[in-house]
């Protein structure tokens, strides 16, 4: 389903001005809003057209290419949207559940922030400590994907015990403090009398049993530190400040599920190109006289070097399109693309033929016009 024109979401012509721009979202944002019964979805779409529009460079290159030259979701990147107008946070980041391999459908698990969350599936039992790490991976990298690996210090279950927290050849024996029931009960005095509460046993943690020698390695923890290699697979178009969560790396607990490995991505910025949603934008230099009698030029993309063609007369910061040298689409294998701005350089020292020339240049112009 092809994307409504900017202009036609927010009612107004292709000339309107900046004031126009924002009386004419004003006026509809406050119809459309879905705290005053309007329709989020219309909604979204008008300020994703006025976070364009309002913008000179974004409005440019979307009157000379359209959707495509402002990339995906134009919209998101302009601070809080819904800015002005009540019942509405600023962006929310994605995470990507990759399973407990760190291999599994990246798509199939979008979930909120805030750390410690169960899944509907995971019994009620203990639970290890969640882990949260950041890694910084290089522009490119964040673009093609890539495999990666990380090494962390964890508690994770004893190898010596298998996790049982009993020395190997001795079982397991009733709990000498909770008789086996795996709960204590103790008399909690209040102004209406005494009160009985059932509590987890702390020496079994509720198993009702302990080893009948404590583990020599782990002292019957069932837990212990160790190193770990873990493996990761990163995405291509994973975007900055997106989390990655794989199911079941956090530390371990006796007798308890493993908590979860969240790994927060970080971008280092690129010294020739920048992103913008699913667009790649950078720019090239070329000299007064390739800009008015145009040239081929090579242009450096994440791909490799494009040759370019610059028509005559070309001005400084003009943009170029180039189709499909952009980000990739997460869901598919599409891509955006890469938008190139001329930056015409004018010499600033002339050797006295070059003055000469320009001169006659100027002459011969004022002849013409």
């Amino acid at each position: 389903m092809s994307k409504s024109d900017y202009y036609d979401v927010l009612g107004v012509k292709k000339d309107a001005s900046p004031e126009e721009l924002k009386k004419a979202f004003r006026k509809k944002a406050v119809k459309l809003h879905p705290d005053k019964g309007g329709d989020e979805k219309a909604f979204k779409e008008l300020n994703e057209a006025y976070e364009v529009l309002k913008d000179k460079d974004k409005r440019k290159r979307y009157d000379k290419f359209g959707h495509a030259g402002v990339g995906n979701n134009a919209g998101g990147s302009g601070g809080n949207p819904f800015e002005g107008f009540g019942g509405f946070g600023g962006a929310q980041n994605v995470n990507f559940d990759f399973g407990a391999g760190g291999f599994g459908d990246i798509f199939g698990d979008i979930f909120g922030s805030g750390f410690g969350s169960q899944s509907s599936n995971r019994s009620k039992k203990p639970r290890g400590r969640d882990i949260e790490v950041d890694l910084t991976i290089s522009f490119k990298e964040s673009v093609f994907g890539t495999e990666t690996e990380i090494s962390l210090n964890i508690d994770d279950e004893c190898e010596h015990c298998k996790g049982s927290g009993a020395e190997p050849g001795y079982g397991m024996k009733t709990c000498p403090d909770c008789n086996g029931k795996g709960q204590q009960t103790r008399v909690i005095q209040t102004l209406f009398g005494p009160i009985h509460q059932s509590t987890t046993c702390a020496t079994c943690g509720g198993k009702g049993k302990v080893p009948e020698k404590d583990c020599t390695v782990c002292n019957g923890s069932g837990i212990s530190r160790k190193r770990q290699d873990i493996k990761l697979k990163i995405p291509a178009g994973i975007n900055d400040g997106s989390t990655i969560r794989l199911n079941g790396r956090g530390e371990a607990i006796k007798g308890g599920d493993k908590g979860d490995l969240y790994v927060n991505i970080r971008v280092r910025a690129d010294k020739r190109f920048t992103r913008e949603g699913d667009l790649i934008l950078s720019e090239e230099t070329i000299s007064m006289i390739d800009a008015a009698l145009g040239a081929e030029i090579e242009v450096q993309t994440i791909d490799g070097p494009v040759t370019m063609k610059v028509p005559a007369g070309t001005q400084s910061h003009t943009d170029f399109k180039l189709s499909s040298h952009g980000i990739p689409h997460l869901k598919s294998e599409r891509r955006g693309s890469h938008i190139v701005t001329i930056i015409v350089e004018t010499p600033t020292k002339l050797n006295k033929k070059q003055k000469q020339l320009l001169e006659e240049f100027k002459t011969v112009k004022k002849g013409l016009f």
